[in-house]
């Protein structure tokens, strides 16, 4: 099985301007991103998908894999599907979001034995467990639930489960990692947004609201994606040490 890895990478960001190029000891974000998704096993080769000429000049003087995409795409999936368009001969597309710089390569390659293991799966997704009570509240922080099988029940900025009855299930947040098979992925992106996906604006509800099922992964990996300067500062701290 033919499978890559997409970042995609925007220049604009609400609380971060210019995210992609903020240096983690000494490197772009990006690049770092790029090293540690290229080293997971399973996939034939990482790509950075960009709007942005800056952010192309910044992973191609680092010897990174990129390719410009349209600037007008109105989500991340459609930007993934382009990219997609471009590999007719790749069956999955693992996406990994461009401020993840602590993803971990043995994740990745996780994600993809899971399609090895069931020939019908589409798509599937991690999580990891949250304990913090301010972080479960924290809308920010996408919770999910799943069944038995670990498949995808709801994703929501809610706190689900709802406690009625305390310490009876864990809380899961829900990490914006995802795999698909490609034919899926081009179909999805096709898809008109659904109701619970524009009231919750979660992309991910659009696959469930049509009757997609979405494997979720459990990781116990550390995740801090970075949306702040203060996100940014932890990071690099945590490089140093490495």
């Amino acid at each position: 099985m033919k499978s890559i890895c997409v970042i995609p990478a925007r220049y604009s960001s609400t609380r971060l301007p210019g995210k992609p190029l903020k240096e983690i000891c000494g490197v772009p974000m990006i690049c770092i991103v790029y090293d540690r998704a290229s080293q997971a096993k399973l996939i034939d080769k990482a790509i950075v998908a960009t709007d942005d000429e800056r952010i192309f000049k910044a992973v191609k003087d680092h010897g990174g894999e990129v390719m410009m995409t349209r600037a007008d795409h109105p989500t991340g999936t459609d930007r993934l599907a382009e990219v997609a368009n471009n590999f007719d001969n790749v069956d999955l597309i693992v996406n990994v979001q461009g401020d993840e710089p602590l993803i971990e390569p043995s994740l990745i390659d996780a994600l993809i034995s899971l399609f090895n293991d069931d020939e019908n799966l589409q798509m599937a997704t991690v999580a990891t467990e949250l304990k913090d009570i301010e972080e479960i509240k924290n809308p920010n922080n996408v919770k999910v639930v799943t069944d038995q099988n670990n498949y995808a029940l709801y994703f929501s900025r809610s706190q689900i489960p709802y406690p009625r009855n305390a310490n009876k299930s864990p809380f899961y947040k829900h990490i914006g990692i995802y795999a698909y098979r490609r034919e899926f992925l081009l179909k999805y992106a096709k898809m008109s947004p659904t109701p619970l996906e524009q009231s919750e604006s979660l992309e991910q509800l659009r696959a469930l609201e049509n009757g997609y099922k979405i494997k979720v992964l459990h990781s116990d990996n550390q995740f801090i994606g970075v949306d702040t300067e203060e996100d940014l500062k932890i990071v690099n701290e945590i490089y140093s040490k490495m």
